[in-house]
């Protein structure tokens, strides 16, 4: 299977859980996850359109981005660390994993000092694990109402990594229960905040994700597996 291939499998896969969703997006974005993944690798997504590329470690994205050139568009996925800010703050068009108000502090200083504004999505752990970063459910609003005093920072949406059941029905109550959250949060109005993205599920369980209403799903080995028993 070539990587052309794939992505047309996952297309497929995206259309029939949005016929099977009771509350389909219009449009579900693929970002693919770079991970571990060489820049000759990368360089065979381009012809087939899909240019968004998601990295988890600042330090990977530094060695790739500098190939894509125009040619790509980089979200940051993977945690983030405050002074690991300045680094990515040029070149990323989205930062999924935002979980505290001084990160977001962090990222509106560097972005001021740059002109930009940047968007970002609020990593939120709605089953609560131990091994997890991100924010609590009662934690989210709160930071919403906040965001006024972060001029140079914009909340495009939220962001969730379900925990890794072997059986992936399991994760189904948990992005049930983000659609929810971000419904809510997406009928109210702050300042600094456009609750558009719901991004959420990975190559094990998108379809489950956007049965449920994701928008834009994280995809790695889905996408790079030469056969299916590569996938994870």
């Amino acid at each position: 299977m070539s990587i052309a291939d794939n992505l047309k499998q996952i297309d497929q896969e995206i259309k029939e859980a949005k016929a099977k969703s009771p509350h389909p997006s219009e449009t579900v974005t693929v970002v693919i996850v770079s991970k571990k993944h060489t820049i000759e690798e990368l360089r065979e997504v381009i012809p087939t359109g899909n240019i968004i590329f998601g990295e988890n470690r600042v330090q990977e994205l530094l060695d790739k981005y500098p190939a894509f050139i125009g040619q790509a568009e980089w979200h940051l996925i993977g945690h983030l660390q405050q002074n690991k800010v300045k680094y990515i703050i040029d070149k990323v068009q989205l930062i999924h994993s935002v979980d505290s108000l001084h990160l977001i502090n962090e990222i509106n200083r560097r972005a001021m000092a740059a002109d930009k504004i940047i968007d970002i999505l609020l990593q939120v752990n709605i089953a609560a694990e131990a091994t997890k970063f991100g924010l609590q459910t009662k934690e989210v609003l709160p930071i919403l109402e906040q965001m006024s005093n972060y001029p140079h920072v914009q909340v495009r949406g939220l962001m969730n990594i379900a925990p890794n059941y072997e059986d992936k029905e399991q994760v189904r109550p948990i992005f049930r229960q983000m659609y929810q959250l971000f419904c809510h949060l997406k009928a109210l109005s702050f300042p600094q905040v456009k609750m558009e993205i719901l991004s959420m599920g990975m190559s094990g369980d998108f379809v489950i994700a956007v049965e449920e209403g994701a928008n834009m799903v994280r995809i790695g080995s889905r996408v790079f597996a030469k056969s299916k028993n590569e996938v994870n």
